[in-house]
């Protein structure tokens, strides 16, 4: 191939072009009405009641620890196989990261691995837990569900792989990601190899109305302007008028502007069809490498998988980056275990505490998975990756 084939790489049509235009030529580019327009339709898109659209996937990871309580001292449990934003929030707030390892099958945080981390402490001991969609791989959040409400954990879903991926519970009730149905919060990101391209962007998604309208007020400088949210002692002052606001707590500007909503609702009008073509893509490489001496990662009936990244492990996984990337195939690694960063090195943390994840990250690389990657550029991934492993 001439050309380099990234790892991920966003879609932008002549209708999203045209969505942004007709912004640039309106009276808002910030906090107009296409930022409620685009909340309201992915809310009904994930399935939740509300959204909070923000300006990107680490400040609603941010805004959501903060809602939930995280504090000085909160500690508050996530997988090391994640990018670092989602244990960032929960230092962000001053709280405590912990860490437990990931179930070797699926490369998702582990419930059974974080059972024992709790029963190794009093009850209390922990706030919440941050599971991740890692890859698009929906977590089994009925599983934590269960064990949150256990040990009085609340649950923060970080979802920004998975926008539409969803699984079946025990019980054959089907669960969206971030649909509101077992955890407190859930995140999304529109970062531009993400499924809806914003150019930056980030949603909160929940079905609890305190929480919504807390985030509401977070995002805007801990601004309220709704005579119903007033305190004293201003509820009284004779002389407000329109222009009356209150701040009522430190909040953050982590708005969306209405370039970046009319963008993401553009592209969600897509969505399902740029989902169905990562999974046929997902589909072609898994009956591609069935027979090879790659590990894969396949779920099982009743898993819909979104397929942000597709991810093969391979022991000379250095080797194969170097030889893909010499022949134009941008593959890339995600992700360096969180723990083993030198900022969490200073906590205690360090080489052989998870080494389910340490085993998973010495092998693991995403090939490119996008929804305008052509047969014939993965046909040619596909021979180079072959060619490399013998198969």
């Amino acid at each position: 191939m001439n050309q380099p084939i990234p790892y991920g790489r966003q879609h932008i049509t002549d209708e999203d072009i045209a969505a942004v235009a007709e912004v640039l030529r309106g009276p808002f580019l910030t906090q107009g009405p296409h930022i409620a327009a685009f909340e309201a339709a992915f809310a009904q898109y994930i399935g939740c009641r509300y959204a909070v659209a923000l300006a990107n996937g680490t400040a609603a990871l941010h805004l959501s620890c903060l809602a939930l309580g995280v504090t000085e001292g909160t500690r508050v449990i996530t997988t090391p196989i994640t990018f670092s934003a989602s244990a960032n929030c929960v230092r962000y707030c001053g709280g405590e990261v912990f860490f437990a390892d990931i179930d070797p099958e699926t490369a998702l945080l582990d419930v059974n691995a974080v059972r024992a981390l709790l029963e190794q402490h009093p009850k209390g001991y922990f706030a919440g837990i941050i599971p991740v969609d890692f890859a698009g791989y929906p977590v089994d959040m009925a599983a934590f569900r269960e064990l949150a409400d256990e040990f009085g954990l609340w649950l923060l879903e970080d979802s920004c792989h998975a926008p539409g991926a969803s699984f079946v519970d025990q019980n054959g009730i089907e669960h969206r990601c971030g649909d509101g149905s077992l955890a407190e919060l859930a995140i999304f990101s529109f970062h531009p190899v993400k499924h809806i391209a914003a150019g930056e962007g980030g949603m909160i998604t929940t079905n609890d109305e305190a929480l919504y309208n807390h985030l509401l007020r977070l995002r805007t400088h801990g601004i309220t302007n709704k005579p119903g949210d007033f305190t004293a002692p201003y509820d009284n002052e004779p002389e407000r008028g329109g222009w009356y606001m209150q701040l009522q707590e430190l909040g953050y500007n982590y708005r969306l502007t209405d370039m970046q909503a009319a963008l993401g609702t553009s592209q969600l009008k897509r969505v399902d069809a740029m989902m169905a073509r990562r999974q046929a893509i997902a589909q072609r490489y898994d009956e591609a490498f069935a027979n090879s001496p790659l590990s894969i990662i396949v779920p099982p009936k009743g898993v819909s998988h979104a397929y942000h990244l597709y991810i093969i492990q391979v022991d000379d996984r250095k080797e194969l980056y170097d030889f893909l990337r010499a022949r134009n195939i941008m593959a890339q690694v995600h992700y360096i275990p969180v723990h083993l960063m030198p900022y969490y090195q200073q906590f205690g943390w360090k080489p052989g505490d998870f080494p389910n994840a340490e085993h998973y990250y010495a092998r693991c690389l995403s090939l490119p998975m996008f929804p305008t990657l052509t047969d014939d550029e993965q046909d040619y991934v596909i021979a180079s990756v072959k060619e490399f492993v013998g198969a």
